[in-house]
């Protein structure tokens, strides 16, 4: 298969704070890539380089073979770059069912009413089928991620970035979330995953890079990745040889 997302040689840095130093990554179509580093490393920094929040100061962005660099946001969710949050972030005020209408539709601008049977069907896969019409700020900490994770999918993207979804879910809750990431997955979507709950990753993705110093310090199999003498000395203080 071929790359449908391609970052070369990004770099990024705020003042003298390097985030990302001439950094590239290719995901393959249909490929699951899960990403891991320490607090502060710039993974989510590089979530918003992809998706047009941020702007590289080096580098180039390539989406299905096209180069997105220099496009907005709202240009790139149209082609088909979704994500979620690290804090879900939905409307609020908003029923869950108007939240997905309100993504199905701005994300392809279309109208309201064209997307009631897509948002309907997200809804029952993402098992929030019987809480349509309840307002999104009652929900539970698990049902306001499978929000988040619904509302990416109205948009139909082709790339889903997920920005710790586990985090602070039970283990049952957790269970729970990757079944259904599983099952987005067997879509044909693409995922990039940033985590810190690592069995989650194992037990969903293809491959790991973790990323520290503004470089990938291993880009493996998931069992490979997490044995690279950099990883473990990040992570467990074991110097590297």
């Amino acid at each position: 298969m071929g790359a449908i997302l391609s970052l070369e040689g990004i770099s990024k840095s705020f003042g003298a704070v390097v985030i990302a130093e001439n950094l590239d990554l290719e995901l393959a179509e249909g490929e699951a890539l899960g990403m891991l580093g320490p607090n502060g490393a710039g993974k989510t920094t590089l979530f918003g380089i992809i998706t047009g929040m941020l702007a590289p100061n080096t580098g180039r962005i390539l989406f299905d073979g096209r180069d997105i660099t220099n496009l907005s946001p709202v240009h790139r969710c149209r082609l088909g770059i979704a994500r979620s949050f690290q804090i879900p972030q939905p409307f609020g005020g908003m029923t869950v069912f108007e939240n997905l209408v309100v993504a199905g539709a701005f994300a392809k601008g279309r109208r309201e009413r064209d997307v009631y049977d897509l948002s309907a069907r997200i809804l029952e896969d993402c098992g929030l089928g019987e809480k349509a019409n309840v307002k999104a700020d009652t929900l539970t900490l698990l049902d306001r991620k499978r929000l988040e994770l619904a509302r990416a999918l109205a948009t139909r993207p082709k790339l889903l970035l997920l920005d710790e979804v586990a985090g602070g879910l039970s283990e049952m809750e957790c269970e729970t979330l990757v079944a259904l990431i599983r099952r987005i997955r067997s879509t044909g979507v693409s995922v990039i995953w940033i985590e810190h709950i690592v069995h989650a990753l194992l037990a969903t993705v293809d491959r790991i890079v973790v990323l520290a110093g503004g470089t990938f310090i291993a880009d493996d199999r998931p069992a490979e990745a997490l044995r690279h003498p950099k990883v473990t000395e990040i992570y467990m203080g074991i110097p590297a040889d």
